[in-house]
Parts: C-alpha cells; sequence; structure tokens
C-alpha cells in the first residue's frame, strides 16, 4: 500500500504543528501572479516565466548550432517568452569564445530553423544582441587590434568567482566621435537581421559594463556629452 507520505507535495522547512497542514496545499498554484497570462505589447504570454539570456559558448566559429533548436525549444510552450544568448553586432563586439553572432548572412540563416523551432511550439522569441567593448582583448578582436570603447581606461582585473583566474583586458581604444555613429549602424543592421532570422524582437544589452553601459557611466565615458543613447 503506497504511503501517505510518498503522495504528499512537500513544500519547504515548517514547524512540526503545520507540516501535515501545508504538505496538503501545492506549492505553487494557478491563481498565483507568476502563472498568469500577461499582455506585452503585440504578445499575449501564458504566464510570467520568461527564459532569460544564457551565454552558452557552444556557436563554434560565432555561427549558431543546430544543436541550439534542440535547446531553445526544450524550453518552449505555448505562450512562452524566450530570449536568446547575447548575440554580437560585430566582429568587433565579441569577448568570449564561441558565442553567436548576428552581422552575416550565414548567421542569420544558422538562427532561423532555432527560431522556427521554438515557433513551431508557440513561443515567442526575442534575440538579444551586444557589444563588449572594453570587455575584451586582443585575442577576440581584429587583426589583433585593441578593443573599442568610450574611453581607452582599461578594466580593473578581477578575479573570476574561482577566485584563483584572471581575466584577461587589454586597454581599450577610444572611439573617435565620427565613428561612433558607425557601431550604432552595427546595432541597427543586427536588429534588422534578427527580424530576418525570424526573431519577434529584439532586446538590447545594456549592463554588466559591455560598450552601451560604457556610455552611460560618467567615470567611464570619456566622450560626453556625445554618446550611444541615440540608439
Amino acid at each position: 500500500m503506497e504511503s501517505e507520505i510518498s503522495k504528499m507535495q512537500l513544500p519547504v522547512v515548517v514547524e512540526d504543528d503545520d507540516r501535515h497542514e501545508l504538505a496538503k496545499k501545492p506549492i505553487i498554484t494557478a491563481d498565483q501572479p507568476l502563472l498568469t497570462p500577461y499582455k506585452m505589447g503585440n504578445f499575449n504570454l501564458s504566464h510570467r516565466v520568461v527564459l532569460a539570456p544564457l551565454t552558452r559558448e557552444r556557436s563554434f566559429d560565432n555561427i549558431p548550432q543546430p544543436h541550439a533548436i534542440l535547446y531553445y525549444s526544450q524550453r518552449t510552450c505555448k505562450g512562452t517568452l524566450l530570449i536568446s544568448e547575447a548575440a554580437g553586432i560585430s566582429n568587433t563586439s565579441l569577448g568570449y569564445p564561441n558565442v553567436p553572432g548576428i552581422w552575416t548572412k550565414e548567421q542569420v540563416e544558422a538562427w532561423r530553423p532555432i527560431v522556427d523551432a521554438v515557433h513551431a511550439k508557440g513561443g515567442i522569441f526575442f534575440c538579444q544582441i551586444w557589444h563588449m567593448g572594453r570587455s575584451s582583448n586582443t585575442d577576440f578582436q581584429p587583426n589583433g587590434e585593441a578593443p573599442i570603447s568610450s574611453t581607452d581606461k582599461p578594466i580593473s582585473p578581477e578575479l573570476y568567482s574561482d577566485a584563483i583566474d584572471l581575466p584577461k583586458f587589454t586597454p581599450p581604444r577610444r572611439l573617435r566621435t565620427d565613428e561612433i555613429p558607425l557601431i550604432v549602424n552595427d546595432f541597427r543592421i543586427a536588429a534588422r537581421n534578427a527580424i530576418e532570422a525570424g526573431f519577434d524582437g529584439v532586446e538590447i544589452h545594456g549592463a554588466h559594463g559591455y560598450l552601451i553601459e560604457q556610455f552611460l557611466k560618467d567615470q567611464v565615458n570619456c566622450n560626453a556629452p556625445t554618446s550611444l543613447t541615440k540608439l
């Protein structure tokens, strides 16, 4: 005979006197706001759980790979919002190995079946685009050049989470004022490429000390009052 305990939906740790009473109640119920529908602009979400952008470093040669079809479709159901891992806007935008891009035709075509797989399960898919700016080094830059930024000040080294390794950052090259519109245009082209690949929308990565935030921070932006906020 199956024990009563095996039938319980055990909650978090509680006092002994309340344990049996709480165990009869589900931890998550359909009437909680997290699981209620939400209208986001033109999109009708069936719930409010969103897949956040997660850097995977599995896009060899910066081209999204077929295995991403399974990865994203497994995390999709009808009315779910997913935001892709960040995709680089140009060959100067990268600072990690094997991250996807969306500045070439080949990359756009590689994203297309991934987006189609999400749509086939009723999901809503946004593409996050980024430029890492000075959070990079010459290993990731064309012709071994210095990474570009709003400043020529390098990032102060900080330990990785393992408390052992130091990330390698190359002192950046400060963008000239006349170069800034070119970077803005790279974002614009990347956004259009995302829509061409079938994405439902675009999210611009503006945090974590990457290029957008470098222009937004007074202590880092040496191009003031010029900034990428025109984007």
